[in-house]
């Protein structure tokens, strides 16, 4: 295997192998993939495994190594987390049958958004006693959560910091740095293909130096518990190209970059556009200001050429990174700033209502279900999540009651069926 044999068909098969004498194996790594891991290690001071299935198996490893933490410790995980977490993180506390309980947003206000009250934070630590807190942080708007503040009461309490880091691979190379690894988390996952230049799929699990010992002598373990058996060698390979390059030349052109996005950003602010405040690399904008939905300029963009990441009817986001180059900030900043501005849309959002549990995420995924249009699915437990990536985020928990008010907000992101637990016949 592979069946190809490297007869080159598309240009790269040559280079597709697998565990063959002198390619090392992922999971059992001890010569030149553990070797390029502890490069990696070195450039994020911290104890770094690769992960060839995204941010996504790092999280499921994440949780995993947590319950384990908890049982070591004479105690069932219950791990604290914000509502904006991606819906691996549902889906792997389902598979493992971990109890959360969900911390009260900052403010309200988009679903995607993660801002944690450290009061109402500090005093669920002191009540509940956690295994593990659990944030998502730069969310998908690109809002930072205090990690440091987060780090610090966790700690105090005795519960570990784990941290979806998935967008924010940079922020290691940033001066000061602003990464996870270096505000105190215990745990985080970054995706290497996402702001970095690996291909997709490749990402890191990053166990802090400081963690409990037993993390980091389980964490290859956690990660072969649900990852493929057949990991993809082109992604390693990137892995390990991209290690000579973030050892380079990367922080000085990223800083550059960065220079020349905050010009952008600001001349876009002169037009009238709303810029959203957050983490450096994302262009996050709230549409109706300008007179239009996200989608409306998404689309406005796609007929000049620009594709953004994500678009709703508050938000427009593009992610960027030094690969766009100074001719891509151009070509970017003059498509927005050639869209006419308009009267501003005085619509608001709907809150996103916290319905009444009725079941645990567990339950309610492994229950059987049907499909239904959100019309009639008032009164009925909640499934799977009802939400396509991106941005994966669930607008409601499986195992919760839907609410008039939760139908609306499905009505206005445009999810229009659900999938709801069964009934009994009657």
């Amino acid at each position: 295997m592979p069946g190809h044999k490297g007869e080159e068909r598309m240009g790269f098969e040559g280079l597709d192998i697998t565990e063959i004498n002198g390619a090392d194996s992922l999971y059992e790594a001890s010569g030149i993939i553990r070797e390029s891991e502890e490069n990696a290690s070195r450039l994020f001071g911290a104890h770094t495994l690769y992960s060839t299935e995204g941010s996504s198996q790092c999280i499921r490893a994440m949780l995993c190594l947590a319950m384990w933490h908890g049982r070591e410790q004479g105690s069932p995980c219950r791990i604290l987390a914000a509502r904006n977490a991606h819906k691996t993180f549902l889906t792997a506390v389902a598979l493992l049958d971990i109890e959360v309980s969900w911390l009260p947003v900052k403010e309200p206000g988009s679903y995607l958004a993660g801002g944690v009250n450290t009061e109402a934070l500090a005093k669920m630590l002191s009540e509940e006693s956690p295994t593990a807190v659990y944030l998502t942080s730069p969310d998908y708007l690109g809002g930072q959560a205090d990690v440091k503040e987060a780090a610090a009461l966790c700690h105090k309490h005795g519960a570990l910091l784990l941290v979806d880091n998935a967008h924010g691979a940079y922020l290691k190379f940033l001066n000061p740095s602003e990464h996870p690894m270096d505000l105190g988390a215990d745990l985080c996952c970054d995706s290497a293909h996402k702001t970095l230049h690996a291909l997709t799929g490749a990402a890191y699990l990053h166990i802090s130096k400081n963690a409990p010992a037993g993390l980091r002598e389980r964490g290859r373990e956690a990660m072969a518990l649900f990852g493929s058996t057949s990991p993809s060698y082109l992604i390693l390979q990137s892995l390990d190209r991209l290690n000579a390059e973030l050892a380079g030349d990367y922080p000085h052109r990223l800083s550059l970059f960065l220079h020349a996005l905050e010009e952008v950003k600001t001349a876009l602010r002169r037009t009238g556009y709303t810029v959203c405040e957050g983490e450096s690399l994302k262009l996050t904008l709230q549409a109706k200001p300008y007179g239009y939905t996200g989608q409306e300029l998404a689309a406005r963009l796609e007929d000049r050429g620009v594709v953004c990441e994500f678009a709703d009817p508050d938000y427009l986001v593009l992610m960027l990174t030094p690969s766009v180059g100074e001719e891509g900030l151009r070509r970017l900043s003059e498509a927005l700033r050639a869209i006419p501005r308009r009267e501003a849309i005085a619509e608001a959002p709907p809150t996103v209502p916290v319905c009444p549990r009725a079941m645990s995420p567990r339950e309610a995924m492994l229950s059987p279900c049907e499909r239904l249009p959100v019309e009639r699915c008032v009164g009925r437990i909640l499934s799977s999540p009802s939400v396509g990536c991106p941005p994966a985020v669930p607008i409601l928990i499986s195992g919760e009651r839907i609410t008039e008010e939760a139908v609306a907000c499905f009505r206005y992101y445009g999810v229009e069926v659900c999938s709801v637990v069964k009934e009994p016949s009657k």
